[in-house]
């Protein structure tokens, strides 16, 4: 099977995909003015960064509620689409906002939640990689393919979800990655699915780069398993699996080689992760 997204003109997707965009981006802006209306004590939604400042971590559910709500909305994306795009998106942020709110920072990555396992302890972590996955398989099953391709798609779903996670340890750099993931193909098949993702983290994404808030792991999970369900859509079945075989790789590399340390090394990297920061 190729695609679950039919072909259409350009012009007709840029305009879907620039809707999604600016659905996203007023939705995302709208929930989260309203969560950080009136300053609140630090609670269970502040984090202190890498630089030892206090955020919040309202980005995220602010975010998921823009790809969300613009994924549901947006002119294009046949039903089942949509409905597999938000369920992968809201599962992820569920299940990271969990990870958020009630994890510890004693297990790290998979060796650490698989090592507390194999003592006999379920990290909380472990559980958001079983829930995302379980939604990411429950997301691809409304696709409506064979059994195999739905493991493939529920499983780069997964990855991707987590694959974006690892990448949110400074300021906006998550949001960058997902920018510039959606925004090439803002103007082909799969640009209804991809313009909410643009549109929510670029409308937050100044106020990341200002350090006052943070996408946690309820916001970089749900970007991820957004644009993973975007390349389950729109891809052939071999991309597909080269897809997830490259996430997987990476996911793995992260377990041996600090994904900061390499940008930091490339000059190109370097500057624009660190565009738009403090310092």
């Amino acid at each position: 099977m190729t695609s679950t997204v039919p072909p259409s003109r350009p012009g007709r997707l840029l305009a879907q995909g620039l809707a999604g965009a600016l659905i996203g981006a007023a939705a995302a802006r709208a929930c989260y003015t309203l969560l950080t209306r009136s300053p609140r004590p630090r609670g269970p939604w502040e984090r202190v960064n890498f630089r030892g400042r206090t955020v919040t971590l309202h980005q995220g559910t602010a975010l998921a509620c823009g790809v969300g709500a613009a994924t549901l909305l947006v002119p294009g994306p046949a039903a089942r689409v949509r409905a597999a795009a938000a369920l992968a998106a809201s599962g992820a942020a569920a299940f990271g906002a969990y990870d958020d709110l009630a994890g510890s920072a004693r297990a790290r990555g998979l060796r650490g939640h698989l090592g507390a396992l194999a003592r006999g302890r379920v990290t909380t972590g472990m559980v958001k990689m079983a829930g995302i996955g379980a939604t990411g398989i429950a997301a691809a099953r409304l696709l409506r393919r064979s059994p195999l391709e739905t493991v493939v798609d529920g499983a780069l779903i997964a990855a991707s979800a987590n694959l974006l996670n690892l990448f949110d340890l400074r300021p906006g750099r998550a949001a960058k990655v997902a920018l510039i993931a959606a925004a090439p193909a803002l103007a082909s098949p799969v640009a209804p699915l991809l313009g909410p993702v643009a549109g929510a983290s670029a409308v937050l994404l100044p106020e990341e780069l200002a350090e006052r808030c943070m996408l946690g792991d309820a916001g970089a999970n749900a970007l991820g398993a957004a644009l993973g369900t975007a390349a389950v859509a729109g891809s052939p079945l071999p991309v597909r699996a080269a897809l997830l075989a490259g996430t997987a790789a990476l996911t793995l590399a992260s377990e041996r080689v600090s994904f900061s340390r390499v940008i930091d090394r490339v000059p190109a990297l370097r500057r624009l992760d660190r565009w738009g920061r403090r310092g």
